[in-house]
Order: structure tokens, then C-alpha cells, then sequence
């Protein structure tokens, strides 16, 4: 769209025209206008019948990081296919399960109104979609500012787990339930939504055994929800700093995901340290380790 529109309430007038001079907008009074207002990038209009048009290269920032949580108190337009939920929540999700090599991280945040709102300025979304260096950008933004609750498994650790519950789902939910939680006991919130990654009562069993009572929503894509996003880009961020200081232990990168850079590494690996060194590193109920045991070292 070149041309943004929306209708405002005209007591919001005072308050729009005195942030946009603030920011460096210049002021015209047009026939038919309370006012129009121009920087380089943004033409914003308001008439007098309260229909607010917005234009420009710059429209999308200024929508997305001040009109939509000053004036609209809305994300439509930013986020078109969410309805974004406001109410506070905790927001629970994982990263590292499809990786062979490094840890299983699940990470929850809880977030008010208004921290959605600044979640939603900081651009926050599923972190399958952004870069790592991004990741670690906004996770270092999340942190300081929100009650978040983040579990890391290492290999070692994770191995001997997985031994006990037998079954990777049943692993995440104790880890899901594990931070909802950590962040239950922080904040008192008990509204929680996670991604919906297995049969729903494993998670709800889970909370059970913890003696939890919260109302929990599981769907998919979850991670549409800002509070979700946040809570992936946490736990991608955490699992972005094991596998770097487990690269650094072993004396060089090792590759992300179950590819054959990957079984090339678990080789090198084993020729380095042994192979019993793999149990520290992998995670050894892939198929991936059955691979590299059948290479001939």
C-alpha cells in the first residue's frame, strides 16, 4: 500500500500533532486538514472528518514504532496476520531439537501490555525467520527487561535424560512446564501459549505433576505471538552460545542441523577424542549417530 489510512478519534489531535513536532515533523494547516506534517520519508495528514493518512518511504517504521502503540492501539497493519493478543502472557518455546550436535534450549517470557508493545517495537518474531546475529541483537534487548525463564540442556546431560523419559516430546514437555513454571512463581501470571508440538496432554500432564494450574493455550505456529517470537529468539540465542562453547572445547565449528557436514565433523570428532567423545557433543538417539559409528575410522 502507498497510502496508509485509519480513522482517529480528533481528541487524540493535540497529542499526534505535539509528538510529530517533537520529532521533527513540519506543520501546514491545508484547507479540509487539522493539520498536515512532513520530515524526510513520512507525510502524515489528519482531516477534519478524523481520517488519518499516512505516506512516504519512512510510513512503515512510523506506523510500527510509534502510530500503531501511541495513537492506534493496534497492530493490524504491522502484523496483518495476527490478532495480536494484548492480555498478558508467558510465551514458551525451543530451539536445538532438530540439531545433532549442541544443546536443547527452551526458554518462556511473560509480557504485560506494554511489554508486548515494546516487543513488537523491537521487531521480535519467530526466530526461524531471522539471522543469528539478529537473534543475539534482541535477545540481549529482551533480557535486561523481561521476567524470562531460559533451560539448557547439554548433550551429556540431555542424553541421560532422554534415557529416562524415552521419548523426545516428553522431554519438551517437561521442559515447556518447567519454565511456565519459573515464570508462574516470578510474575503470578497464569495465562500461558505454546507451540503445539505433540498429543496436548503430554504438556498438561506435565503442569500436573507440578500441581500448576494455569489456563494454557496450545496451537500451531505459535510463534506468531510476539511472546512466543520472544521466547524463540531466547532460546535460539542460548542455543547459538553452546554450540559455541562446546566448537570451542572440541577445537573447531561444529555444524548445526543433521547434514552430512555434520556426520563429517562426528568423524572428526571421534578420530580427534574418541568414541565415546560424541555423547559430550550429539545427541545420540538421531540416526545421525548410527551414521558415524558405521563410517570406517
Amino acid at each position: 500500500m502507498n497510502t496508509f489510512v485509519a480513522t482517529i478519534d480528533l481528541s487524540l489531535a493535540s497529542k499526534l500533532q505535539t509528538d510529530l513536532q517533537e520529532q521533527g515533523f513540519e506543520m501546514a494547516k491545508p484547507a479540509y486538514t487539522v493539520f498536515s506534517a512532513q520530515k524526510q520519508g513520512v507525510s502524515c495528514t489528519l482531516y477534519t472528518s478524523g481520517k488519518l493518512t499516512v505516506q512516504g518511504k519512512g510510513k512503515d517504521d512510523f506506523i510500527a514504532y510509534y502510530l500503531e502503540p501511541e495513537i492506534l492501539k493496534s497492530v493490524a497493519y504491522t502484523y496483518p496476520e495476527l490478532g495480536v493478543d494484548m492480555t498478558p502472557h508467558i510465551g514458551v518455546d525451543e530451539a536445538g531439537k532438530g540439531d545433532f550436535f549442541g544443546p536443547l534450549c527452551i526458554a518462556g517470557v511473560q509480557a504485560s501490555e506494554e511489554g508486548i508493545k515494546k516487543l513488537l517495537a523491537l521487531g521480535v518474531k519467530d526466530s526461524k525467520q531471522m539471522g543469528d546475529k539478529n537473534i543475539l541483537r534482541i535477545a540481549s534487548k529482551i533480557r535486561p527487561d523481561f521476567p524470562h525463564s531460559i533451560i539448557r540442556i547439554f548433550p551429556e546431560k540431555y542424553n541421560e535424560m532422554y534415557a529416562s523419559f524415552k521419548n523426545l516430546n516428553r522431554l519438551l514437555a517437561w521442559g515447556h512446564s518447567t519454565a511456565i513454571e519459573e515464570l508462574v512463581e516470578k510474575t503470578g501470571c497464569r495465562q500461558a501459549l505454546i507451540d503445539q508440538f505433540a498429543n496436548e496432554s503430554l504438556v498438561e500432564t506435565a503442569l500436573k505433576k507440578k500441581n500448576l494450574s494455569i489456563a494454557l493455550t496450545q496451537r500451531p505456529k505459535a510463534e506468531q505471538d510476539p511472546v512466543v517470537a520472544a521466547a524463540s529468539i531466547l532460546a535460539r540465542a542460548a542455543f547459538v552460545d553452546g554450540m559455541d562453547q562446546l566448537s570451542r572445547e572440541v577445537g573447531f565449528e561444529l555444524p548445526k542441523g543433521a547434514s552430512d557436514r555434520v556426520i563429517e565433523a562426528g568423524r572428526r570428532l571421534m578420530i580427534k577424542m574418541g568414541g565415546e567423545s560424541l555423547r559430550k557433543f550429539a545427541k545420540l538417539h538421531f540416526k545421525t549417530y548410527d551414521e558415524i559409528l558405521s563410517l570406517n575410522l
